[in-house]
């Protein structure tokens, strides 16, 4: 017998939702034509059907696979589709390059494959110039991203942030994220350090931004200066654990 295994891979499971469908796209007019000639009761399509289960046709599909099988073809399908479903940016106008770049990077963020901490500095509603550190990640876990990615809100430094500075009022906050730690205490500036490998991510843009890690400028008109660190994550081993301390 012949492998059908190939089957889902033609035909969605729309199309073959039952295994009497499944038979049915196994009979072709030439087959019943022919065998007409042996046996009129073969013009009865349930009959027509026991023969290609019965092996008539050659058939490798029994019942119990069929639906074994499509089963997982639907289970797949949903899965699919729920992962899309998952990610903000999907079905959106990105009106920039900024909103390109984390649509880019959504769907590793959210995998866990790689994690990103975000430069902004810009004017906020008040007119007051301020800075900070956003980690990317953290921000999609508890957030709905929904309405920056379809341009009704913009991605801004909060207090609660890795990082943050008011220019104007010279209020400054620091706080620790699901993925980083916050380094201020240091003569080479601020650090981060990942939670998940234990290495250093130096955001100085005089010098590399360190191991697993690449610094990538954004220019993008909505703000003053953006800039996109990222990360990828690893499990930590000895070798990788940073000399530093906060």
């Amino acid at each position: 017998m012949e492998d059908d295994g190939g089957i889902f891979a033609v035909k969605t499971v729309e199309e073959i939702r039952t295994y009497e469908d499944f038979l049915d796209s196994e009979i072709k007019p030439l087959d019943l034509f022919t065998l007409r000639s042996v046996l009129l009761l073969l013009q009865d399509q349930e009959l027509a059907r026991q023969l290609v289960e019965l092996g008539h046709k050659g058939s490798s599909l029994e019942r119990e696979e069929f639906e074994t099988r499509r089963a997982a073809a639907e289970a797949s399908r949903l899965a699919s589709g729920s992962q899309l479903k998952k990610l903000a940016s999907i079905g959106k106008e990105l009106k920039d390059n900024f909103l390109r770049a984390l649509a880019e990077r959504e769907d590793a963020y959210r995998s866990g494959e790689m994690t990103s901490i975000i430069f902004i500095r810009d004017q906020n509603s008040h007119g007051q110039e301020i800075s900070g550190y956003i980690d990317y990640s953290h921000r999609l876990k508890f957030k709905d991203f929904k309405p920056y990615f379809s341009g009704k809100k913009r991605l801004m430094p909060k207090p609660t942030d890795l990082s943050f500075y008011n220019w104007g009022t010279q209020v400054a906050k620091d706080n620790a994220s699901s993925n980083y730690e916050v380094i201020t205490k240091n003569p080479r500036g601020l650090l981060f350090k990942c939670k998940n490998d234990r290495n250093i991510l130096n955001v100085d843009p005089e010098t590399t931004p360190g191991d697993s890690s690449i610094r990538t400028p954004v220019q993008c008109d909505p703000y003053m200066h953006v800039v996109i660190y990222d990360h990828i994550t690893r499990k930590p081993t000895t070798s990788s654990c940073a000399p530093l301390s906060n």
